[in-house]
């Protein structure tokens, strides 16, 4: 990705030198540097504040209590693992991130999770059906809120940053409610291979 970047960079100032605009480009570049500067420095209040708020209610018991919400839908998606699972509470908060549109937050939640279904999982040389369900969901991204989106529209100056939380809400549903079916279809399809592999494994 960097490669892409730098050969961009290079291929347009080579092209505006060509076109006489090298200043443009010159002048887009420092412009482009100084807004990067400024969304980033819009971003810090707001997550530093859910950041917060998610280690507030990891320390008082609100990811338990979340946890034992979730747990009726946690038993039929991740129907291998079992229910006192340590994993149930990070998927939960997980969730709960990117829900909030908390991408930072949520990715030390779903590596931790992660590591609880592969110690769940009984062929460790494969991804588990309960791994496959949690990386298909977690990659959907579901979000109530686009909290990092909303904080960089509002950092360039957007006039209406909030129109953009019902078109979220829904291709995100959409997103989500797909990789589950999909992951339940691709479950019940790959189920003989996956014991054949298993039992194979066992073999040698």
């Amino acid at each position: 990705m960097n490669y892409i970047f730098y050969l961009l960079i290079i291929f347009s100032i080579i092209i505006g030198a060509i076109n006489g605009k090298l200043q443009d480009v010159v002048n887009a570049i420092m412009d482009g540097a100084d807004l990067s500067v400024k969304v980033a420095f819009s971003l810090i209040g707001i997550m530093a504040f859910w950041l917060g708020i998610m280690r507030i209610a990891e320390k008082s018991g609100i990811i338990d209590w979340i946890s034992k919400i979730l747990k009726p839908i946690t038993k039929v998606l991740f129907n291998e693992i079992p229910p006192e699972s340590p994993a149930i509470g990070d998927i939960a908060m997980n969730f709960t991130a990117n829900a909030f549109g908390l991408s930072n937050a949520a990715t030390p939640f779903g590596i931790k999770a992660m590591e609880e279904l592969q110690t769940e999982n009984k062929n460790k040389k494969s991804a588990s059906n309960s791994m496959c369900m949690f990386l298909g969901m977690n990659t959907a991204g579901f979000q109530l809120i686009p909290t990092t989106v909303l904080a960089v529209l509002v950092g360039i100056g957007y006039k209406n940053p909030t129109e953009i939380i019902a078109p979220t809400l829904l291709v995100t549903t959409i997103a989500f409610v797909s990789a589950i079916v999909l992951s339940k279809l691709f479950e019940k399809l790959w189920k003989p291979q996956l014991q054949d592999n298993i039992q194979g494994g066992n073999e040698r």
